[in-house]
């Protein structure tokens, strides 16, 4: 069972200290939760080329699918504390704390956060028929029809789950759920008008978007994105503000120096320009040097936690 309880203090050490100096002496694995070709899986490929280059040492990607991420992150989790294992995930690593009721590991205690990677905008969207032609007419549909509309999501733990949770508490009313093996085909229903809406990643939505294949009403950060003409949610006058960040763990108990030198190296491929400008073409913002140190994503992650707990309980939305 996972601990309540929304603390990251760094643990005791389970292993001797190791020598900054000495590590890393071999090939360093980051697992991606999510399958090949996807935008977490582009994020974790391009930050393990970086993160190799100011390591000196190969950093692979392996991609460990399954469970909302939570095979990845237990493997992380139960593995040696050493440093040559691991995990990219995005928020909904937060989620899991509350959505999966038995985990084999603590989310809480079993993982150490490195830093804050990126951050990527949601897109409320809908079939290109959709009779809303803006956002407050968007939110007005799902609460006079609620559950005569679907809602598609591509699995438990996903972000477009997440969204579509709190979009659904946004509106007040929740609508149908269909759940799909991924983006792409719950576009290709969207596109051909028998999915009514969604909250897809940016990165995934905006060329259909694009290309009026699908309509587009708001993005879920608290600014508009370059090069995709649409609104805020604040801007329509409505709460639902989300990022689909991702961040680096280890196993808890990994020594603090190395724990540091990782994050040294993470910041160091967060400023590699190829990594910078592959991340701006697909609307991924890197994270600032603040945002990506251990302190600031012990203390993010903790209040993601606190922040959707609630909103998945009322959602009733529980894997056992």
């Amino acid at each position: 069972m996972i601990t309540r309880r929304a603390s990251f203090a760094l643990p005791l050490l389970a292993t001797p200290a190791l020598a900054q100096g000495s590590f890393p002496s071999r090939p360093i694995n980051i697992l991606i939760p999510f399958a090949a070709g996807g935008p977490t899986d582009m994020i974790g490929r391009l930050m393990a080329e970086g993160m190799s280059k100011d390591l000196g040492q190969t950093v692979t990607a392996e991609n460990v699918t399954g469970a909302g991420g939570t095979i990845a992150a237990g493997r992380v989790a139960a593995s040696r504390p050493d440093g040559y294992t691991i995990l990219l995930h995005h928020i909904g690593l937060a989620a899991a704390a509350t959505l999966f009721r038995q985990l084999p590991f603590s989310i809480e205690r079993g993982l150490a956060p490195l830093g804050i990677v990126s951050h990527t905008g949601m897109t409320l969207v809908a079939r290109p028929d959709f009779p809303a032609n803006d956002l407050a007419g968007y939110i007005a549909q799902i609460r006079e029809r609620g559950d005569a509309l679907n809602l598609g999501h591509s699995g438990l733990g996903g972000s477009n789950q997440l969204c579509g949770m709190l979009l659904q508490h946004a509106a007040g009313r929740s609508a149908t759920t269909i759940v799909f093996r991924g983006s792409a085909p719950l576009l290709t229903e969207m596109m051909a008008g028998r999915l009514d809406i969604s909250c897809e990643q940016v990165t995934v939505a905006a060329p259909s978007v694009r290309d009026n294949r699908i309509k587009g009403y708001a993005v879920t950060l608290p600014e508009r994105i370059p090069g995709l003409d649409l609104p805020t949610t604040r801007e329509a006058g409505i709460d639902l503000v989300m990022s689909a960040w991702h961040g680096l763990y280890v196993a808890a108990g990994t020594p603090p120096e190395i724990q540091a030198r990782l994050s040294q190296a993470m910041r160091a491929a967060l400023r590699e320009e190829r990594l910078r400008q592959r991340y701006a073409e697909t609307l991924t913002t890197v994270a600032t040097e603040s945002e990506a140190t251990p302190e600031h994503h012990t203390r993010f992650l903790a209040s993601e936690i606190a922040r959707l707990r609630p909103l998945i309980v009322a959602a009733g939305q529980f894997a056992d």
